[in-house]
């Protein structure tokens, strides 16, 4: 019944059948509808990357495009996790992640955008547990959108597990009349996963369109959870490309993920070795979401040199594992096309500004002489302007 209702007079934030691509029909469970939240396809164009070796060229998917606030990759898999969500007549979305988590920040205000509560449970360090978290970076957009947030510390996360302490959540907010809908972090789940199953043929649309014949040897993006590296694999194998899929991992270890890519694919059903279909390189460098001096100095180096700028803690760590990869092994990249798909997160800058401010010193105070006289020119500003009232 629901399905005859007339369609919406926009697409974005309405609700429809989704049909996969031809090669991934035989997938199983296939998601009934897809909830339009982001502004796809996101552009392609060429990144000017300083250094690369001879006869390579680096492209960027800007992913981190793909909304305001909710820009990045998480978008892809709350299209398909929130619709699910709605079809099964929640009323509120639980989910997980650290504290400055982007994909935290995705769901609370694709929550809204649906009418739903949200809760979150971020992870932070034992000395800050206890305290107001502050509204640096996502958490003010949480909480100016009215999520609901539970602190945990690293410590009792790693202990317990997200899926337990999602299930506490879950349970209280049932024995108060509520109907949550549990979303793991990162969303990467199966379902989630074809968020990135999608973004291939994406890709592949885009290519056909105007691209002058590119064909890309490589697509590079960060692992930070799993789900975005599972369905670009996916569905780059599924449809029969050569490109290989590299993954630089900002969180846990290769074999990690290569564990949790598997039982992804896995629960679709499709018969296949993440090994086969995706080669993982370890890019976490001190630990999750911590940076070097060295990674944040390559991130502005590199918004310096193409006016590109990266997040800290997923593709500002990937792109700088990828060039120290080619800086060290040229001839694996040589004459070779790379897409690098930015993710997004942007937010999460501003908890490195105090590490950021020692790298970026151009300012000035303008020099003006007193005795210089007014000119009146286009775009003035009355004198009055600045007058106190």
């Amino acid at each position: 019944m629901e399905d005859s209702m007339p369609e919406p007079p926009f697409e974005f934030l309405s609700r429809k059948p989704y049909m996969p691509p031809l090669w991934a029909t035989h997938l199983n469970p296939i998601p009934s509808h897809i909830f339009s939240l982001g502004h796809f396809p996101t552009p392609i164009h060429k990144w000017n990357l300083p250094n690369l070796p001879k006869g390579t060229e680096v492209y960027i998917k800007r992913d981190d495009l793909s909304g305001m606030q909710l820009s990045g990759n998480k978008v892809r898999k709350l299209e398909f996790l929130l619709a699910e969500a709605v079809a099964q007549g929640a009323d509120c979305i639980i989910t997980i992640g650290g504290i400055q988590s982007n994909h935290c920040r995705a769901t609370a205000v694709a929550a809204k955008y649906l009418n739903l509560g949200c809760y979150l449970i971020l992870f932070t360090s034992e000395k800050l547990v206890d305290k107001d978290p502050g509204l640096t970076g996502n958490l003010l957009v949480e909480r100016l959108v009215g999520a609901h947030v539970d602190l945990i510390s690293k410590e009792e996360y790693a202990s317990i597990g997200g899926v337990a302490l999602t299930n506490i959540l879950k349970e209280r907010l049932l024995s108060e009349g509520r109907k949550p809908y549990v979303i793991p972090g990162g969303g990467s789940n199966s379902l989630g996963t074809w968020g990135y199953v999608e973004a291939v043929r994406e890709i592949q649309e885009q290519l056909g369109k105007g691209s002058g014949g590119i064909t890309f040897d490589d697509i590079v993006a960060a692992c930070g959870s799993g789900g975005t590296i599972a369905g670009l694999a996916l569905g780059t194998w599924l449809s029969g490309s050569a490109t290989k899929v590299h993954a630089y991992c900002v969180s846990d270890d290769p074999n990690y993920f290569y564990d949790h890519v598997e039982g992804l694919t896995d629960g679709l059903q499709a018969v296949v070795s993440s090994r086969d279909i995706v080669n993982i390189q370890n890019a976490k460098g001190l630990g999750y979401a911590i940076n070097t001096t060295e990674e944040l100095t390559f991130m502005q180096e590199i918004a310096k040199a193409t006016g590109v700028v990266l997040d800290p803690v997923y593709s500002g760590k990937a792109a700088y594992g990828m060039m120290r990869d080619m800086a060290e092994n040229p001839r694996k990249w040589e004459g070779r096309k790379v897409l690098f798909v930015h993710t997004g997160g942007l937010l999460g800058l501003y908890e490195k500004t105090e590490q950021i401010v020692p790298l970026v010193g151009n300012w000035r105070r303008m020099d003006i002489q007193a005795s210089i006289p007014r000119q009146v020119g286009t775009g003035k500003v009355s004198r009055n302007f600045y007058r106190p009232m």
